[in-house]
């Protein structure tokens, strides 16, 4: 009996129970579900994989879930298992822990765009994002909206920051940053205009 408890104890410390997070990125998983509370109950499996192409992770519906209600929907976040800087290969999970978290952070966001959309905008939204570079540019500043506005900009800062700056990352990689993802200047636009918004709420 006390086994079985000491079970439950360790299994619980890992993921709750609809969240499903890997041992070794943990801590910077739930600090980036933290400002997410309203995905506090949606099944999210973080999981590594081998490489991802062109990425470090990738957000979408299990295959099932594109013909479930929103509420029941299930999602993956794939995470590669390394990351290259300079033709060396790192593990990710040795990624500063803030980076790693605006990161991850960002695939949440991706996750919130999809669980506001219907069965069919969810299966077209998919077709479009394979076929059409202009909607990757939609999808993908859209997941980085989402994490502003759930006052991730700190850490997506730090990310785009860490990337955009750093001597010893591929160009190839910094342009496609540039091209898809929002730019800090954009960003600070943002947390300026929601500062905005906030303040006429209060009045």
């Amino acid at each position: 009996m006390k086994y079985l408890i000491f079970l439950i104890i360790i299994f619980s410390t890992s993921m709750n129970a609809q969240h499903i997070i890997p041992e070794s990125i943990s801590k910077e998983i739930k600090k980036a579900l933290e400002f997410y509370p309203d995905l506090r109950d949606t099944h999210i499996e973080f999981r590594f994989k081998k490489n991802i192409k062109k990425s470090t992770m990738q957000a979408r519906p299990t295959f099932g879930s594109f013909f479930r209600a929103r509420k029941n929907r299930r999602y993956v976040i794939l995470i590669s298992e390394k990351f290259k800087i300079s033709d060396k290969e790192f593990l990710t999970k040795h990624i500063p822990s803030d980076i790693l978290i605006g990161w991850i952070g960002h695939e949440l966001g991706h996750v919130m765009d999809y669980s506001n959309r219907s069965k069919l905008n969810l299966i077209w939204f998919g077709v479009k994002y394979l076929l059409s570079d202009s909607h990757i540019v939609e999808a993908e500043r859209a997941a980085d909206t989402y994490a502003i506005r759930h006052n991730m900009e700190n850490y997506i800062l730090k990310t785009k920051d860490f990337i955009l700056n750093n001597a010893d990352i591929h160009d190839a990689y910094k342009l496609r940053i540039k091209k898809y993802y929002l730019s800090p200047e954009e960003i600070m636009d943002l947390i300026e205009k929601r500062k905005i918004e906030s303040e006429a709420i209060a009045q």
